[in-house]
């Protein structure tokens, strides 16, 4: 029996015919009128309503399909909602069997709704109607559970009613895939964070006298993902021990690789590891969980004596820190003779350096988003020496903690005309002798 679909008077005849592209997201504003793709296997019968308009008085368009294969010819871009006919034979209606009246009924039914998951498998981001006899009230409501936005029955159809479900079905597609977007936007943030999180650690200093001050910023083409990563924590016999990293390459996978990194670190760490024998063993960590072979991580450790006087200095790759005393002018540590990054070499050794801190001191640990921003227009960078005299200026002020890693920073993006490029770490452990 043919299916009461609305024509219209004027539509072109060419226009269900001609080849079309695949289907594109409707994320766009509305066009001046909307397209119908109406998809029945009887397309030269039904009811005949003179036109459709939408809210604006515009003609909305038809097209017809006689089956899917033609369908997906017709979803151009400009295609804003489909009318699906319930009754179109199913993909696999040629199987069924001469089993009862119900069971018949049954495979029926299953096979029109494997039709519908079939169209929007097909046209993901457009509006879907499905029209259907009242009869099959139950089947039209398990079509919208499906993912139809909205149903129409054939005896009640006209032309008002069906231009109304169209904007509506239009509307509320769009709201989902917005809700959709909105709810994807929000996972991804609370991943990110949580990530975050292991990539930035609250430092176990309980007891310890040293101050602890940090500062991190992602690059400009991250929100909250970077390589970089720190951390500090005081074992049970009163050494400090200090951590600051990078792994080379940025996103979610060298991200990650940083926590895990950080996290062996702070294991072996309490575990009574130290120097050389912990940088080895943080290296096997790097050469199992890398995503490839060409990944590799510089690092920078730190262990500071109970009495807070000295300090075992290991570097992996990575800059030297930077020490200020009162009354002296701020310097790099000593940095010769430091083994390769981590993941470069195999059975590489890292040389512990031992180095007197004194009585009152500040120890800057950091990564070399801090020092690769650029200077003004040119290719020039700010570098290590760059970045001692700035920490010099901010000393002269006065400034310390927080207030002198926040100034540092900011003074760093200001000298590049902007955002920096990489991930930046910074790390500030500070002693006032009693």
């Amino acid at each position: 029996m043919a299916v009461p679909v609305p024509r219209q008077r004027d539509t072109p005849a060419t226009e269900s015919a001609q080849a079309a592209q695949p289907a594109a997201a409707h994320t766009a504003a509305p066009q001046a009128s909307l397209t119908l793709l109406v998809i029945e296997d009887d397309p030269a019968g039904g009811l005949t309503v003179p036109e459709i308009l939408d809210a604006d008085g515009h003609r909305i368009r038809l097209r017809t399909a006689r089956n899917l294969t033609e369908a997906a010819r017709l979803l151009t871009h400009d295609v804003h909602c489909i009318l699906l006919d319930l009754s179109l034979p199913g993909t696999g209606s040629a199987s069924a069997g001469t089993g009862s009246r119900t069971a018949v009924a049954t495979d029926t039914a299953v096979d029109q709704l494997a039709t519908l998951r079939e169209v929007l498998r097909i046209a993901p981001h457009h509006a879907v109607l499905v029209l259907t006899a009242e009869a099959d009230a139950g089947r039209a409501a398990e079509a919208v559970r499906v993912g139809a936005q909205d149903f129409l029955f054939r005896d009640e159809l006209d032309g008002r009613l069906l231009s109304r479900a169209i904007r509506y079905a239009v509307e509320r597609k769009r709201a989902d895939i917005a809700q959709y977007k909105l709810a994807e936007s929000k996972l991804r943030a609370q991943e990110n964070a949580r990530l975050e999180r292991g990539l930035l650690p609250n430092p176990l200093l309980e007891g310890s006298d040293l101050r602890f001050a940090a500062r991190y910023r992602p690059g400009r083409s991250r929100a909250l993902l970077g390589g970089d990563f720190y951390d500090t924590v005081r074992t049970p016999d009163g050494t400090v021990h200090a951590m600051i990293g990078d792994v080379c390459g940025h996103g979610p996978d060298e991200a990650a690789l940083g926590v895990e990194l950080r996290i062996a670190w702070r294991a072996l760490t309490l575990a009574g590891l130290c120097g050389d024998e912990l940088l080895s063993t943080l290296q096997e960590v790097l050469e199992v969980e890398r995503p490839c072979d060409e990944i590799f991580a510089t690092l920078c450790a730190v262990d500071i004596s109970p009495d807070g006087r000295r300090a075992g200095l290991c570097l992996a790759g990575h800059p030297a820190p930077l020490i200020s005393r009162p009354g002296r002018r701020a310097r790099l540590l000593p940095y010769e003779n430091s083994g390769p990054a981590l993941g470069l070499l195999p059975k590489a050794r890292w040389p512990r350096r031992q180095v007197e801190l004194g009585g009152t001191w500040s120890l800057m640990l950091y990564t070399d988003g801090l020092i690769e921003g650029r200077i003004g227009e040119g290719k020039e960078r700010l570098g290590q020496d760059g970045m001692v005299e700035m920490i010099n200026r901010h000393l002269d002020r006065g400034l310390s903690g927080e207030g002198l890693l926040e100034a540092s920073v900011t003074e760093a993006r200001r000298l590049n005309g902007g955002e920096l490029t990489d991930d930046v770490a910074v790390v500030l452990l500070s002693r006032n002798e009693p």
